[in-house]
């Protein structure tokens, strides 16, 4: 069975994100010690997280899959790999069409077969899901323009700050996240790009990028009392900017706009306290929506491109179900051969070149029978007819 357990934007804000994404994990690691389950992939973003399993002892009715938490969604079989699929075209993202959930995706089942639970089941499941993604954003104009998490929050800085020329920006987070909002900050006429990082040379390379100036991640405050806007991208567990940390940068706090994209958030509710504009990921949604109205002519056709790679996979799940099957009556007839090569070998020792002569005959008798029954296989698999597969696992054990 496929199983997906997830929470996203779409029923839960970032703050009850951050808890329900640990119940996730928890209900996961109960299943893992119940089931043994070796075959998951995990996808962990600032907006979604989402464990996907292959287990064919879980059943639908499972005590711990009753839950109460109707933030957290779970799919099986046919939903569960439909929404992997929209989900790689960008259907499924806050900002519709942005292409950094496939490269996520891509991460992160690299990492599964890196740690070795990415079995041959889901191995086929996403390596079709990117397939589609890359060719929903081939065949139509879903990703076009600007569609990132990156670009949305330069977005909504504009609409409360107005144009961002002259204006001086801090961007504290050199990762995937902090290069998205830099590359829609670089269209921009600024007077001054800052980077931090905790590594700093990866600050180096980005603001060099940018034509901006790395700064160490210890003389933050210093550039926060200088900022007209700061856009927060971190991996951290905890808050980086703080109230208690902004009262070290003396300044005016009402002229200050913050976003945070990060998840965990990287900016503490406090701040508010001190009349800074503060805004995060769940602020996003209003341009989130203005973005989705503007694609939305391309869902249609993105839809049927998933709907007909969907029944080729299907196609391909059956054919990988006989198999087995096949590789197992192939074996058989193959050491039926041998062994019968072998005994019309010794009856012709005396002749020259018999042992070639018979096992070149021998194989490619093997070879004509077995592709007439491989193909008849394969023919009732993709047709379902399960009596006829059933029919040759007892006739060939």
């Amino acid at each position: 069975m496929i199983l997906n357990l997830r929470v996203d934007h779409k029923l839960a804000d970032i703050q009850s994100m951050e808890i329900i994404s640990k119940d996730i994990d928890e209900l996961f690691e109960k299943l893992q010690e119940k089931y043994s389950i070796v075959e998951y992939i995990e996808i962990s973003t600032c907006n979604r997280k989402e464990y996907f399993i292959h287990n064919k002892h879980i059943p639908e009715d499972e005590e711990l899959l009753s839950h109460e938490n109707k933030s957290i969604v779970i799919d099986y079989g046919q939903s569960a790999v439909m929404h992997l699929l929209r989900m790689t075209s960008g259907l499924e993202s806050m900002i519709v069409g942005e292409d950094q959930i496939l490269g996520q995706v891509k991460d992160a089942k690299h990492k599964a077969v890196k740690d070795r639970h990415c079995g041959k089941i889901l191995d086929a499941i996403f390596t079709k899901a990117i397939h589609v993604g890359q060719v929903v954003r081939n065949k139509t104009n879903i990703n076009k323009g600007s569609v990132s998490i990156g670009s949305a929050a330069i977005d909504l800085a504009e609409k409360y700050i107005g144009d961002l020329e002259n204006k001086s920006v801090l961007v504290i987070g050199a990762g995937k996240m902090g290069k998205l909002v830099a590359k829609a900050l670089a269209e921009k006429d600024l007077n001054a790009i800052f980077v931090a990082n905790r590594t700093y040379y990866v600050a180096v390379d980005l603001a060099k990028d940018l034509g901006g100036e790395a700064i160490l991640f210890n003389d933050l405050e210093k550039y926060l009392a200088t900022a007209d806007l700061v856009i927060s991208a971190t991996s951290a567990p905890h808050p980086i900017i703080t109230k208690e940390r902004l009262l070290k940068s003396p300044r005016d706090y009402e002229s200050l706009m913050l976003i945070d994209i990060a998840n965990p958030r990287d900016i503490s509710e406090d701040v508010l306290e001190l009349g800074v504009k503060s805004f995060n990921i769940d602020n996003l949604r209003e341009i989130a929506e203005i973005n989705t109205n503007l694609r939305k002519k391309e869902f249609a056709e993105a839809e049927n491109i998933i709907n007909d790679e969907f029944i080729l996979l299907k196609e391909s799940f059956k054919i990988m179900k006989v198999d087995e099957l096949l590789g197992n009556l192939r074996a058989s007839m193959e050491y039926i051969r041998e062994r019968e090569t072998q005994k019309a070998i010794g009856k012709l020792s005396d002749v020259d070149g018999s042992d070639k002569i018979l096992d070149n005959l021998t194989n490619s008798i093997v070879n004509k029978i077995f592709y007439d029954v491989s193909k008849k296989v394969k023919k009732a698999a993709k047709d379902e007819n399960e009596d006829i597969l059933a029919a040759c696992e007892y006739i060939f054990n």
